[in-house]
């Protein structure tokens, strides 16, 4: 996909220049060129993508990325280009997601039980775990719970513990960091910070 988008945007960008381009500030020209690869890219694109794709500097990559992101924080529009999922997208306003519903027909994200959401919780704050670890922390059985949050890709099986058996163990995923709006699993809040957090467990 990155090279059908590296190549989508080098070929418009030919047929399309303004016959004045060359004068734009240099840039200018390279944010316009990270945006359009944004527009066409439908999953977060990270960094190492525009720094490997384009030979831009990381660090000069990083300051024109985030200086569209606040762009189009100020203007506040129907779209908003967010930092999610070790990438950067874009995504609709939310203040727009229930109009948007309506019209085009999308049906509303099915939330999480409260069983799912404590087993996803432990699992995002002690990956990698295995079931057993999982069951002693919630005091029940949650393989039901694993396998519900595996269906929606929110977690998936990461690896073996060296433990009697080798018994899977499991982490979280990227569609687990876009479910939340997280770009980093750091991103996640301390334990201590969560006051309403009813489990019986320390970070």
């Amino acid at each position: 996909m990155a090279n059908d988008i590296e190549n989508d945007v080098i070929e418009k960008s030919g047929q399309e220049a303004e016959p004045d381009e060359g004068h734009r500030d240099d840039d200018e020209v390279v944010k316009g060129l990270l945006e359009a690869v944004l527009f066409l890219s439908n999953e977060p694109v990270p960094l190492s993508f525009f720094v490997n794709s384009f030979s831009i500097d990381q660090t000069h990559a990083k300051i024109l990325l985030d200086t569209l992101v606040d762009e189009y924080e100020d203007r506040d529009g129907g779209i908003k280009l967010q930092e999610i999922a070790k990438g950067y997208q874009f995504v609709t306003n939310p203040r727009y997601g229930e109009q948007l519903r309506r019209v085009i027909g999308v049906r509303k994200r099915e939330g999480l039980s409260k069983g799912m959401l404590e087993t996803l919780a432990i699992i995002a704050y002690k990956q990698p775990i295995v079931l057993a670890e999982i069951d002693e922390l919630r005091g029940v059985s949650s393989r039901m719970m694993v396998a519900k949050l595996m269906e929606r890709t929110l977690v998936k099986p990461v690896g073996r513990k060296e433990l009697p058996g080798r018994p899977l163990a499991y982490g979280t995923t990227n569609e687990f960091l876009k479910y939340f709006g997280l770009n980093k699993l750091s991103d996640l809040p301390k334990l201590s910070e969560i006051k309403e957090f009813s489990l019986n467990w320390e970070e």
